[in-house]
């Protein structure tokens, strides 16, 4: 009886040495190990890939955000704030049921097939605003030169680039509203767009982030 209990003690004593040595590793070390790495190596996107803007952090590289106007008395949906380049929609990503007190960042697909009738109207009706917002005198927004990122929202909704060839169809309005050259804004354009990952994987983007921080410094230089 004495032997099967000095024996089950052991057991327990071995079980306790292994749990808090374990711990130490795997819950203490190991974490400290792996930040101390990425603060001294990735240390800006081990943060979130901050962008920072005169000083004070404005977003995130790898996050798009929304350029609208304030709401008005009585709307339910803001107006998008012209003078900006706009990044993809971000129709079918839901709402925040689990916690209302926050507006917590959503991420997801719409989850429809292309043939549904919801998703056909987002794109037709996302399309016709695409034209009108982007058509100004004398440089009309063909439909036909609407690119498919400019109606469709991304697999996570939460794309921060753009195609180059939305960047560039926004250019005249952005332009006209900023009170600035097209050709400058054209400019702005071609020097914010990044090229392939390695040369071959992917597509050429524009960080909508980025780019409207430029647009921004470039208006107030009056350029």
């Amino acid at each position: 009886m004495n032997t099967s209990v000095t024996n089950t003690a052991r057991l327990l004593g071995a079980g306790l040495r292994a749990l808090l040595v374990l711990t130490l590793v795997t819950g203490v070390l190991y974490p400290l190990a792996v930040t101390g790495i990425a603060q001294g190596l990735f240390a800006g996107k081990a943060n979130g890939s901050e962008v920072e803007s005169n000083g004070e952090v404005v977003g995130s590289s790898l996050i798009g955000q929304a350029y609208n106007l304030l709401l008005k008395e009585g709307q339910e949906t803001p107006e998008p704030d012209l003078k900006w380049f706009q990044g993809r929609p971000q129709n079918g990503l839901g709402t925040n049921s689990v916690n209302t007190q926050y507006r917590l960042i959503l991420s997801g697909a719409t989850n429809r097939s292309a043939d549904n009738a919801e998703l056909v109207q987002w794109v037709k009706d996302a399309k016709a605003a695409v034209v009108k917002d982007n058509s100004v005198p004398g440089h009309p927004v063909n439909p036909a030169d609407v690119p498919a990122d400019a109606v469709t929202s991304s697999g996570s909704g939460l794309d921060p680039a753009i195609s180059p060839k939305y960047a560039d169809l926004q250019v005249q309005r952005v332009a006209e509203k900023n009170g600035l050259p097209a050709d400058r804004v054209r400019k702005l354009v071609d020097e914010h767009t990044e090229g392939r990952t390695l040369g071959f994987m992917g597509e050429p983007r524009v960080n909508v982030l980025e780019l409207n921080i430029a647009l921004k410094d470039l208006a107030a230089a009056g350029r």
